[in-house]
């Protein structure tokens, strides 16, 4: 079984690019690298991951292809571009000639505006994804999962990936709105989603496997095996968990799988998803 890690980070922190880490976030405040991230993937077994844009500033997405061409266990990169951009073609063409360039992120959550989703120019830019067959990472809260909706529906032949599940209030152990809008999103068969992201959702000090698994079988049940593939937040995950145990969250849910679905969630449908190379 082919095992990726579908969705982490990396950088070199500086206290201006990563002022999102709060004083609660301390143990993140450091450089996270690829050699850091197979010191804990070898012991499970894990092959690579797909590195994921933690920084919207021009300069990501050159750190993160760089790392591609020295770290072999770097499968991919998903990264950030300006969409509203009136030269978002020109860097969209300058990025897609690498085929581990797979697709592009915006932080959707942290812009005030719920519905930025549906500002003309961002539109303009995810209608150009398709064509250089390029993928999107949805980074959303459940408030923003009815706007989704209707942009998903826009846009029939472009791969979207919801992350993190949409981050539920799973310290709430609350459900709704969320089930409601993630089972109409899953209707739409271009849309996949990472389980990932939950241990941060829930209480980092305490939180056990039975508070997140309800949520793991329900994602499960909107899109199926062959749309979710496991991730780790990594390393955003440790302020709730060490690598070994929040991958072995999703990879306990899912045993009672057949083999074709664990392996899918715990690696296939990422890589297809993606398209990454080097699986042929």
């Amino acid at each position: 079984m082919i095992k990726i890690d579908a969705h982490q980070h990396y950088w070199k922190y500086n206290r201006e690019d990563y002022g999102w880490m709060s004083d609660e976030m301390g143990v993140l405040k450091k450089d996270y690298l690829p050699q850091d991230l197979k010191a804990v993937q070898d012991p499970i077994g894990f092959d690579g991951a797909v590195a994921v844009q933690a920084r919207q500033v021009v300069g990501e997405c050159d750190f993160l292809m760089d790392l591609v061409y020295r770290y072999p266990n770097v499968k991919g990169v998903v990264g950030w571009v300006d969409l509203r951009s009136p030269e978002v073609e020109e860097e969209l063409l300058n990025y897609s000639i690498h085929p581990t360039f797979v697709g592009v992120r915006h932080v959707i959550h942290d812009e005030e505006d719920d519905y930025f989703m549906m500002r003309p120019e961002f539109l303009r830019g995810i209608s150009l994804l398709a064509d250089y067959e390029l993928t999107y990472d949805l980074l959303l809260f459940e408030n923003h999962l009815a706007t989704a909706i209707k942009l998903v529906k826009q846009f029939p032949n472009l791969k979207f990936v919801l992350d993190h599940i949409s981050k539920p209030r799973i310290k709430d152990q609350a459900f709704e709105p969320w089930e409601r809008d993630l089972k109409e999103l899953a209707e739409m068969d271009n849309v996949y989603c990472k389980l990932s992201g939950m241990v941060t959702e829930a209480d980092w000090d305490n939180w056990t496997p039975e508070d997140i698994v309800p949520y793991i079988y329900l994602t499960l049940e909107a899109f199926g095996a062959n749309r979710c593939m496991i991730g780790s937040d990594w390393p955003v995950c440790l302020v709730a968990g060490e690598y070994d145990k929040v991958m072995g969250v999703v990879s306990d849910a899912i045993s009672k799988l057949s083999a074709e679905e664990q392996a899918a969630v715990m690696g296939q449908t990422c890589i297809d998803f993606y398209d990454l190379p080097g699986f042929d």
